[in-house]
């Protein structure tokens, strides 16, 4: 097995209310999954090959709780990356060079019937954890857009968190809501309003979650 880390940041936006119940082991808010993800890593080797600065995205499609499986997926890797930092990032997003079920993609991966041809596209991806704030734009593929939750009655910005000690993805994800419109380009199709979004600082290797 290879060994390879990341620490990147991520935001992520369901189809879910907000909460999303599938953090707590219980089935999606309307019976189905389905997600955009981005991804930038600020330090990150996967053997020799540096990951440093490395930007990816995902988007998602189960028929029900991701544990049933049957899943489509499709990932978007950033054409200003190197053909080996693509490579790299490719099988750490598929669940290989991983000890099973250890991450996230892992989980995914194995979840998944419908694995996508990965698109190869510029990426433009900013995010404030801390002000709950992004913005994902792939031309043709797709739009994500996070702000912070708010109150209904005084318009007010609402901060909650989410602590998973023993998580297989973060330990602790700021919650936010979360616009998304995938474009022609996408193979999955997905159209999100005010949805949960969730944004973290992720540190992932071989072995699974690092922190």
């Amino acid at each position: 097995m290879i060994e390879w880390y990341i620490k990147a940041r991520e935001f992520a936006n369901c189809n879910c209310d907000y909460g999303c119940p599938c953090q707590f082991n219980a089935l999606p808010t309307t019976g189905n999954c389905e997600a955009a993800v981005g991804y930038v890593i600020d330090e990150g080797k996967f053997g020799d090959v540096s990951l440093d600065g490395v930007k990816a995205a995902m988007v998602a499609h189960w028929p029900g709780a991701i544990h049933e499986g049957k899943g489509t997926v499709q990932l978007i890797l950033d054409e200003s990356s190197s053909e080996a930092q693509r490579d790299a990032l490719l099988k750490i997003m598929k669940g290989e060079e991983t000890e099973p079920m250890s991450t996230m993609w892992s989980v995914f991966a194995a979840m998944t019937d419908t694995h996508l041809d990965p698109l190869v596209r510029p990426i433009d991806f900013d995010l404030d954890i801390e002000e709950r704030t992004a913005r994902l734009s792939i031309s043709g593929v797709l739009e994500t857009t996070s702000e912070p939750i708010r109150n209904p009655v005084t318009g007010a910005t609402h901060r909650a968190r989410i602590d998973l000690p023993h998580g297989f993805e973060y330990r602790i994800a700021e919650m936010s809501s979360g616009d998304t419109q995938t474009g022609p380009d996408a193979g999955i199709q997905l159209t999100f309003e005010k949805s949960y979004g969730q944004m973290a600082e992720i540190h992932l290797g071989h072995t699974g979650r690092l922190n």
